[in-house]
């Protein structure tokens, strides 16, 4: 007898990017923000007090829903703070899909999907996107499911592209479950689908501080969604998600939008020369409007193997052997420093 459910037992578990320890490693795989936090949030941190951790923090993360609210141009009671952004993917999943309860996500797209979706023992239905070279554009299927709960990330990851804003409205219209919009990449995109979120009470954005905040060793996140929704998730969730020491760091990272805007379009313009560059060596990637690209491979040449030649040089770029995916790389955008190393080796590699 198995000491697990057996979809638990059955199930492959979620498998993170590599993070190897600090050193002359160029870390391009895992899409953090290449640039610090704003100075603010060291200033934040220090500024906790020992009282602070001898006590439990507030289990809203009040201060970070104030600041995060006036952000937004929302109210405080329609931002759910989290222990990073999958932690709310887990409460999603926890409060509306049970078992044999149907999810659908396209692909691909963010793994953890269906590893939430078989800890729930729910149904899968997935949808591929249609790729025709640098385009790619969702299934009519979309438009016409049947689901407990719809999940689209929005820019897309792995490919960084994005649908609009009418697209997705046409398809939460007439969706009869919760719609949610993951948006950890938004900060490099031109729009969010946050007027959605006032007209529709199904609909649920989730946000990450860190992407565009530099703030992934913090693990903080938050939802967006109108109240009454966000109250069933407040049943579901741990007591004290997020920790005094995050929550002052998340807090002040928003506050400095001025800070945050100008890594965002240090990126973009990054983004843009990272692009052309790979183009010229003949790579062939859709536009992307998050803070990596997706790159197939020059004909002739082999993704894993590319990879792996670059790993030996100290750059980690991001390889999936998944349908769809083999002949392609990962690639965050680093700084002008870091992405001139990359081009270069890859040149190199490639005159070879």
């Amino acid at each position: 007898m198995s000491l697990v459910r057996d979809n638990i037992a059955t199930m492959t578990g979620y498998i993170p990017g590599e993070q190897p320890d600090e050193g002359s490693v160029i870390k391009l795989n895992t899409n953090e923000n290449p640039y610090p936090s704003s100075p603010r949030v060291l200033e934040a941190i220090q500024s906790v007090r020992a009282e602070q951790l001898r006590r439990y923090p507030n289990p809203d993360a009040r201060a970070f829903r104030q600041a995060a609210a006036q952000v937004h141009g929302v109210t405080p009671d329609m931002i759910l703070c989290t222990n990073g952004g999958d932690e709310l993917l887990a409460l999603v999943f926890r409060a509306c899909v049970g078992d044999g309860d149907k999810v659908a996500f396209l692909d691909p797209s963010y793994s953890l999907y269906p590893v939430l979706a078989a800890m729930q023992a729910a149904k899968l239905e997935i949808l591929p996107y249609r790729i025709n070279g640098e385009k790619w554009e969702f299934p009519p299927r979309i438009f016409q499911l049947d689901a407990k709960l719809l999940l689209i990330v929005n820019p897309n990851a792995p490919s960084g592209t994005r649908a609009d804003l009418a697209t997705l409205a046409r398809i939460i219209h007439g969706f009869p479950g919760v719609v949610l919009v993951d948006e950890a990449y938004v900060d490099f995109a031109p729009a969010s689908a946050l007027p959605l979120v006032r007209d529709h009470a199904n609909v649920i954005l989730l946000r990450s501080m860190s992407k565009g905040y530099g703030l992934a060793g913090m693990r903080f996140g938050y939802g967006i969604a109108q109240a009454s929704l966000l109250a069933e998730l407040y049943k579901v969730r741990d007591s004290y998600p997020c920790d005094a020491v995050a929550t002052a760091a998340a807090t002040a990272a928003i506050m400095d939008q001025a800070y945050a805007a100008d890594t965002w379009e240090k990126v973009k313009l990054q983004r843009a020369a990272v692009s052309a560059a790979l183009r010229n060596l003949g790579f062939v990637l859709p536009e992307s409007y998050s803070n990596f690209v997706l790159a197939r491979v020059p004909p002739g040449a082999n993704a894993e193997d590319l990879y792996q030649r670059l790993k030996a040089a100290h750059i980690l770029v991001r390889y999936f052997n998944l349908p769809g995916l083999t002949d392609k790389l990962r690639i965050t955008i680093g700084t002008a420093e870091q992405n001139a190393v990359l081009l270069a080796t890859l040149e190199k590699f490639l005159a070879r």
